[in-house]
């Protein structure tokens, strides 16, 4: 009569230490994390390549004076010093911060007034013409949209300049007086950026619950209480989400500028961005040009922290 005997657990090749679940479990995270670092390392290099190298190097070269054929020689602060007493550099910087001011307020602002305006009943073919119309200039490139609104603008030729002729209004410099140059461009780029902010802020508008606002309804709450107390608290996040987005993306404008105006008259236009393309390929004062990166790149650090320091008052999750 046999006897039963329990079964061993099968052991290592060339060992004699029992595979338990433990171990396996151990094996198999192993093997998985093996992948995963598989699949990452490629990004990871090219982030090292492409983005921290970059940055390292653009941080090393604004504290020398570089000269692509001798090399760099250490300078330390200078190139900031001379950022910070020039008055060109500073009016540049006057210029990029009134822009992104004026810039947000429209985008950000028109785009909810918008969302709001399309939010509501009507008839989906009216519904989808108004979204399209509103959207469409976002995906038009920035250098195309603004070839064509140097057309609108031009003082004898110009389309608006035309139509206030005929309406017996003196023709407006848009273009060419620096008292109206920097706010054309801002129109122009509140007309071309304004539907992106408008196709979020509906997102958000459809997620603020129906039974709230029904509720409010009835208790005979009108439009404007029912748009402070319930709805812009609830896409708080979304309205925080697109100033800082806007704020970064406005920080950094060159292309409508360099193609409108060249960042004239005089100074009256030019932006940070241009400054830094023109210090190091036109000037070759690349050290400098270098330092300008890295005080556009803290300020725009500065203004999100700021950001993110107020959304914990006036955003609620």
């Amino acid at each position: 009569m046999s006897t039963y005997e329990p079964r061993r657990p099968p052991v290592f090749p060339g060992g004699d230490t029992p595979v338990t679940s433990e171990r396996l479990r151990s094996d198999l995270s192993r093997a998985q994390a093996r992948v995963g670092y598989a699949f990452v390392l490629p990004s990871f290099v090219l982030y090292l390549a492409f983005v921290l190298a970059p940055v390292l190097v653009t941080v090393y070269l604004s504290f020398t004076q570089y000269d692509p054929m001798a090399g760099s020689t250490w300078v330390g602060f200078d190139n900031y010093h001379r950022f910070l007493t020039d008055d060109r550099s500073l009016q540049i910087f006057w210029n990029t911060l009134r822009f992104t001011i004026f810039a947000v307020c429209g985008n950000v602002g028109i785009g909810l007034l918008l969302a709001l305006a399309l939010n509501r009943a009507m008839p989906a073919f009216l519904l989808y013409l108004f979204r399209l119309s509103f959207f469409l200039p976002v995906i038009i490139a920035a250098a195309f949209v603004s070839i064509v609104w140097g057309y609108f603008y031009g003082d004898d030729l110009g389309i608006i300049n035309y139509y206030l002729i005929r309406l017996g209004f003196a023709p407006v410099h848009w273009l060419t007086s620096s008292r109206t140059a920097m706010m054309s461009i801002i129109i122009m780029d509140v007309w071309k950026n304004t539907g992106f902010f408008m196709i979020i802020f509906i997102a958000a508008l459809q997620g603020v619950p129906r039974t709230i606002m029904d509720a409010a309804i009835m208790d005979g709450a009108r439009y404007w209480r029912r748009f402070f107390r319930i709805v812009l608290p609830y896409i708080s996040p979304v309205v925080f989400f697109n100033i800082v987005y806007a704020s970064i993306g406005a920080l950094q404008v060159y292309e409508s500028i360099v193609i409108l105006t060249q960042g004239g008259p005089g100074d009256s236009t030019r932006s940070m961005s241009i400054l830094i393309v023109e210090e190091a390929f036109g000037s070759f004062e690349i050290g400098y040009a270098a330092s300008i990166a890295v005080i556009m790149t803290l300020v725009i650090l500065v203004i999100t922290a700021i950001q993110l320091a107020a959304s914990r008052r006036f955003v609620h999750h």
